[in-house]
């Protein structure tokens, strides 16, 4: 095969394969390639890519098309087995697709294909079986990259030189294909830099990859030293090379056939010598002989630039494909357009940025790479500038910058009639028809489930978690209290389309996928908490046919349960369920009655099941209590089961075998519901914090009755008798039981707010005002900081409020005989009350 043939004056075709070697993702290797075939005007361009895509190309021609965009290629059956190949507006290959389909240039993918890269068995380090790995400690400095930390197992990646795909991770978050030498890392080492990525900036992406006016020079260049680089070190560290390579020439053998010598191929630039190599067919076919394969599909995808970036664990990434991207576009002076992206982000975050400010740090930034050798200012120099000029030195605008300007969040687009699963095709018309637009950057939804359109974007949002397409993941908002309104995060990442692969073996319909996943789940789960759990679920999701087969295996699992802990754990789920019959216009009739079996049932056991537990055994079962007491209160048409709750309750607080933490919440409980007067609630105080009671329990009791979850400290500012049981109690504990409970009682009082805490605090200082905790006399002596009485015309003040409050009707004022007489009568209310 031929070289890298030189440039024939005049735009003339040029004869031989025309090999362009690029590094990918690169606004100037880019603009070279462009540049190149201009200039050589092939009959045909082939580009390192599955062959499968093949199918696919003429859709980057669509105007709907943006990048960044990938070909993503599964197993049909096992979606999980996928690989993408991402594309963007500045990358090569891109440049050169589009260019050959706008002047009607054949143009095919020649790379392995993905139905034998899915389907080939990889070690550990990436290596098939029959090829053993070189050691890392063979290869020179330069050809050991550092095993960098993959931030997420789900997208490890292929470190290679050239466009690999990115494949689903390895177990251990190693990169997929492991150790192989840095093409780059070798070139920058031997110019004596010790940064690849500056010194690839300066060479390439910053000059725009021309060289002496010669578009084809810098990929003679670089093709001479990939050639050294492999006849030093061989394939690198990693035979997969070999096979793929195989292919090429395969492919590049049948393009010669069809077209001649006119035919540009745009690949990695590692791969450049391998293509060149003359090899024998039968060589090659006995390198690819025996590969399995699976059966496969492919289609374009929306990418987005955060998965472009190195971070996000893509091989083949950039650190910044946002400043890239801007290289690609700007017309003339980049630093200066950039320097106004950057003023104009800091304006709209309301942080002062002046014209003279980009003044100054374009200048600064050209005297930098003056400095440093440069021969224009780079990413480093515009960041050192804007750090000093515009960011006062602080780093924390730098991270707004970075976020979305270096790195950036745009998602690009496919369209619409791309090839796609049946469910990925249902959720796009869904997506359209709810204008719920897809996006990179994370957004806040909040939705009125009272609105048609609403309600059918929470059904949409529920069944997708059901398939676990997390698009969205719900949370508690501000304006989300009540049942009608639900808040949800919403980001659109690259790997969903994924989970949308694996979520059609389902079903065709978003609906129907999720039904059958619900159904399925039913049958298998045997946790009450995770039945419960689901028939919520499918409420949320509007599955009204999945509901009947859930309720039957929730029935049946409840019927069998006996553990009253998990019966508790199971209540909340169905109570919450209930609450949506109303608002979603759903058949709730079934789930009521089990839920009202099984408070029945939590009912009867639930005061056994409390006798001899351990502290932590009585926290969790504090925690059920609290739980199972709200849902009672929202089941339907309760008043027989809340009679049995309370009688229950009752028998908790009162039998000296449950754990005093548990008695005091009963207590507690029963006293907010109106169902424990003050004189009860006080008895059981006292009996709790006796003598004869050992300081834990009593301080256990406290807890349960007045911890600062409950709202307790308010209950204790109110109430003076209860607080000063308390204050009696404390004081009268002996200083090294008072050691022993101090943790607890320091949990407990901790949880309040400040405020509450400062109260207490000076009503505790000043001491009680009463002797016995009885009713206040107005002539009895004032505690510091008080009053000896009750002031009356103080207190008249507050009526006319208080019947506007009430709808009671308008006062005439304070001046009234009426109004002082019922105030009067009001006021002694007060004080015993008080």
């Amino acid at each position: 095969m031929a070289g890298l043939l030189p440039r024939v004056p005049g735009g003339e075709r040029v004869k031989g394969p025309l090999l362009l070697g690029v590094r990918h993702h690169g606004p100037g290797s880019a603009r070279a390639v462009r540049a190149a075939l201009e200039a050589a005007v092939p009959e045909a361009v082939l580009i390192e890519g599955p062959p499968e895509g093949d199918a696919l190309i003429a859709l980057a021609a669509d105007e709907r098309m943006r990048p960044p965009v990938a070909l993503l290629a599964h197993a049909v059956d096992e979606p999980s087995r996928a690989a993408f190949w991402p594309l963007a507006e500045f990358s090569p290959e891109w440049a050169a697709i589009r260019w050959a389909l706008g002047r009607g240039v054949p143009v095919r993918f020649i790379d392995l294909p993905a139905a034998n890269s899915l389907a080939t068995p990889l070690d550990r380090d990436g290596n098939r079986p029959d090829h053993p790995e070189t050691p890392r400690a063979a290869l020179p400095r330069a050809a050991r990259p550092a095993r960098r930390p993959t931030g997420d197992p789900e997208w490890d990646a292929v470190p290679d030189p050239g466009w690999d795909a990115v494949p689903r991770g390895s177990e251990d978050g190693r990169a997929a294909d492991g150790v192989r030498i840095d093409p780059l890392a070798a070139l920058a080492e031997t110019a004596g830099h010790d940064d690849p990525e500056r010194w690839w900036e300066d060479v390439v992406e910053h000059r725009g990859g021309l060289g002496d006016g010669d578009p084809l020079a810098p990929f003679t260049a670089l093709a001479d030293a990939m050639h050294e680089l492999r006849a030093a070190h061989g394939p690198g560290g990693h035979h997969r090379d070999l096979v793929r390579e195989a292919h090429m020439r395969l492919r590049l053998r049948s393009a010669h056939k069809e077209f001649g010598d006119r035919v540009a191929v745009v690949c990695g630039a590692w791969h450049v010598p391998a293509l060149r190599r003359r090899t024998t067919l039968a060589a090659d076919r006995a390198l690819l002989k025996g590969l399995p394969k699976v059966k496969t599909e492919i289609t374009w995808v929306p990418w987005t630039h955060r998965r472009l970036a190195r971070h996000s664990g893509y091989g083949a990434g950039i650190d910044s494909p946002g400043w890239y991207e801007h290289l690609f576009r700007a017309p003339d002076r980049p630093v200066e357009r950039w320097m106004t992206k950057i003023a104009g982000l800091l304006r709209d975050e309301d942080l002062t940025v002046s014209s003279a400010h980009v003044i100054e740090a374009v200048r600064l930034a050209e005297t930098l790479a003056a400095l440093r050798g440069r021969p224009v200012a780079g990413l480093t120099e515009t960041t050192d500038a804007v750090r000093a000029v515009m960011c006062d030195g602080s780093d924390v605008p730098l991270d707004l910058i970075r976020d979305r300007l270096i790195v950036g969040d745009a998602l690009g687009e496919v369209p619409p009639d791309a090839p796609a699963v049946p469910l990925q095709r249902d959720l796009s018309r869904s997506q359209r028809s709810l204008r719920l637009r897809p996006e990179a950057l994370e957004r806040e939804l909040e939705l009125d489930l009272r609105k048609e359109t609403d309600a059918a974007r929470s059904r949409l949002l529920h069944r997708l978690r059901l398939l676990s397409v997390d698009w969205g993941e719900p949370f508690e908002g501000r304006g989300s209290t009540g049942t009608f309104r639900e808040s949800w995060r919403l980001r659109w990442d690259p790997e969903l389309h994924i989970r949308v692969a694996e979520a059609g073996s389902w079903g065709t319909t978003v609906r129907s996928a999720a039904t059958a996943r619900a159904e399925h789940r039913a049958l298998g789960t045997t946790d009450l908490a995770g039945l419960t759990a689901l028939a919520e679920q499918c409420l949320l999701a509007g599955l009204t046919d999945a509901l009947p087969v859930v309720m039957r295996a929730l029935a049946d699992r409840a019927a069998l349960g006996t553990d009253v802990g998990q019966l508790a754990r199971a209540l909340p789920a169905l109570a919450r369920s209930l609450r949506y019959g109303d608002v979603r216009a759903t058949d709730t009739t079934a789930l009521a009655e089990v839920a009202a079996g099984l408070a029945e049932r939590i009912c009867v056991g639930l005061p056994p099941a409390c006798t001899g537990l351990d502290a932590d055994g009585a926290d969790r079962m504090r925690g059920h209590l609290d739980a199972v007491h709200t849902a009672i209160g929202l089941l339907p048409d309760s008043s027989k089961t809340t009679e049995r709750w309370s009688s229950a309750l009752h028998r908790l607080a009162a039998r000296d075998t449950v754990p005093g933490v548990i008695r005091g919440r009963a207590a507690r409980i029963l006293l907010d519901d109106g169902r424990l007067d003050e004189e009860e609630a006080a008895g059981h105080m006292s009996l709790a914090l006796s003598a004869g009671t050992p300081p834990a329990d009593a301080a256990a009791w406290i807890e349960g009755f007045v911890g600062g979850a409950s709202g307790g400290g308010m209950l204790l500012i109110h109430d003076e008798r209860l607080r000063s049981l308390v204050d009696d109690w404390l004081t009268g504990v002996s200083a090294e039981a008072f050691t022993d409970i101090l943790p607890l009682l320091r949990r407990t009082f901790s949880a309040y707010e400040p405020a509450v805490r400062h109260t207490l605090g000076e009503l505790f200082r000043r001491g009680a005002a009463g002797s016995g905790g009885g009713p206040v006399r107005p002539d009895a002596p004032a505690a510091p900081g008080f009053g000896p009485g009750l002031h009356g015309e103080r207190a008249d003040a507050v009526l006319p409020v208080l019947r506007l409050l009430l709808g009671t009707g308008i006062g005439t004022g304070t001046g009234s005989t009426d109004d002082t007489s019922r105030c009067g009568a009001h006021g002694e209310r007060t004080e015993a009350g008080a």
